[in-house]
């Protein structure tokens, strides 16, 4: 029985970290979808706040190298075309300006300057889940570089 429950635990490991390497860019974005919110009271805000709260299959690309196809969002604040928001939606329909809700944003640094566009663009990095700090999104992705779309 516990060969059977170890076995188990190791193949759903594996599971996860395949999933994050061989999941289409467009694909991607429906992952990191599968989160549901609870609520939890702020001490610095002073009432309650909606706290992610990721799926196993996220929880297991954390950290991981994945590659997303989205829209550069230019947000204020964002120092240069190396920090922006990334989004799967365009501009007109994204969680800043539509319906979409935050698991459809992200931050981005890259390694090199990304060229601002409005058509969609390739990018891969290492993904990073927040679900503690309030004041940036619930998805980052850390040494970017560009797969596809823009350049320089």
């Amino acid at each position: 029985m516990k060969k059977n429950l170890v076995f188990a635990i190791l193949v759903l490991s594996l599971g996860a970290a395949f999933s994050a390497q061989a999941q289409s860019p467009e694909n991607l974005w429906k992952t990191l979808g599968k989160i549901t919110f609870k609520k939890q009271y702020d001490e610095l805000l002073g009432f309650k706040v909606d706290v992610p709260v990721f799926s196993q299959e996220i929880l297991g690309m954390e950290g991981k190298i994945v590659t997303v196809k989205g829209y550069i969002i230019p947000v204020e604040g964002y120092k240069s075309h190396k920090e922006f928001v990334f989004s799967a939606y365009p501009y007109n329909m994204c969680f800043f300006c539509g319906g979409a809700g935050p698991e459809t944003v992200m931050e981005v640094y890259a390694k090199e300057a990304i060229k601002y566009t409005a058509e969609p663009v390739t990018i891969k990095g290492r993904l990073e889940l927040n679900s503690t700090d309030v004041n940036r999104l619930i998805y980052a992705l850390n040494d970017v570089v560009l797969l596809t779309g823009s350049s320089k």
